[in-house]
């Protein structure tokens, strides 16, 4: 992972084509409880989410985006050929046969169709990352146990000096978001949960996003409003985050959160605009909390708080609550 970024700038590598997928528009639940399996959809709304899933897996593939198909739980549809008797090495598809998960993965019209045909109980599909000739990189921005990972990447964004560029944008059912970006071929971009910071995580090699269009157990993967038709290309700053080592830590924080520097949690919050001042605070407050520095930066994030137009009650209320949050995360070891 500390191999060299390769040479030339971010607008010599392939532009990836317009996409131009749009959600079947139904939100309904009807029947989502429902079995599943084998011998079919069990109703008219999985038969409904199987021809859509295939429809946007099927334009997906023509704009280059390597997929296959997904089942409500967003695992791959196709049972693995080797259940039973793994192969040493795991086969990743050399045997000729499917249901290798993302390495079924496939821009061929023929073959889409025939993974969804053997598989008539899915109802989504994934993106295969890291493939050519986009080389994805999905940042997923989670919201679940208190996360806020869009909170979290303007942090780093801030920290680092580089831009959130506008790209292709995918909605998901639990309120998070996926940011499709396009990488270089090399070095290889590696799947991470919380390594960044908490609620990121990142899609790369190996990885796969549920694509837009998908119905899961908890509703519809949506493009979300203005997206652009095309994702944009990585910052540098944040490829460099990406294929650095995970950084050493001197206060033992949980694993997957990485220390975060006082200085540049104050200048976060006292920056905030406005629309983000409580979220930039609660963040800011959590981090500190985390690494041991709840108490000692108490004070300063509170008088940031003010710079931006919160009253003092009001910081003070909001690093509180970071603080229980942290406190009642830690009980149900959710940290």
């Amino acid at each position: 992972m500390s191999e060299d970024r390769p040479e030339g700038p971010p607008e010599d590598r392939p532009e990836a084509p317009p996409l131009a997928l749009h959600p079947t528009g139904s939100t309904e639940r009807a029947g989502l409880t429902r079995p599943s399996g084998p011998t079919g959809p069990t109703d008219a709304h999985a038969t409904d989410a199987h021809a859509a899933a295939l429809a946007h897996a099927l334009l997906a593939a023509e704009r280059g985006y390597p997929v296959f198909p997904l089942t409500r739980n967003k695992l791959p549809a196709l049972r693995s050929p080797h259940r039973g008797h793994p192969e040493v090495p795991p086969c990743r598809g050399e045997c000729g046969r499917l249901g290798h998960g993302v390495h079924d993965a496939s821009t061929d019209p023929l073959t889409i169709r025939r993974m969804f045909a053997a598989a008539p109980w899915a109802t989504g599909y994934g993106l295969a990352c890291g493939r050519p000739p986009h080389h994805l990189i999905g940042i997923d921005l989670d919201t679940k146990h208190g996360a806020d990972g869009l909170t979290a990447l303007r942090f780093l964004a801030e920290q680092h000096g580089f831009p959130i560029p506008p790209t292709i944008t995918v909605l998901t059912p639990s309120g998070g978001r996926h940011l499709w970006l396009t990488g270089p071929p090399s070095p290889v971009i590696t799947n991470s949960a919380g390594r960044l910071a908490p609620g990121i995580d990142i899609r790369g090699a190996g990885g796969y996003l549920v694509g837009p269009g998908s119905l899961t157990v908890h509703g519809h993967y949506t493009l979300a409003p203005d997206t652009p038709q095309r994702p944009a290309p990585v910052p540098d700053a944040l490829l460099a985050l990406l294929t650095a080592p995970p950084p050493s830590t001197r206060r033992e924080p949980p694993p997957g959160v990485p220390p975060q520097p006082a200085a540049a949690l104050v200048s976060f919050v006292r920056a905030s605009p406005a629309g983000q001042r409580n979220a930039r605070l609660f963040w800011a407050a959590c981090r500190a909390d985390e690494s041991g520095l709840g108490q000692e930066l108490a004070a300063r994030l509170t008088e940031a708080a003010r710079h931006t137009g919160l009253s003092a009650q009001e910081a003070r209320a909001t690093i509180a609550s970071a603080t229980r949050h942290r406190q009642e995360g830690g009980k149900r070891g959710n940290p």
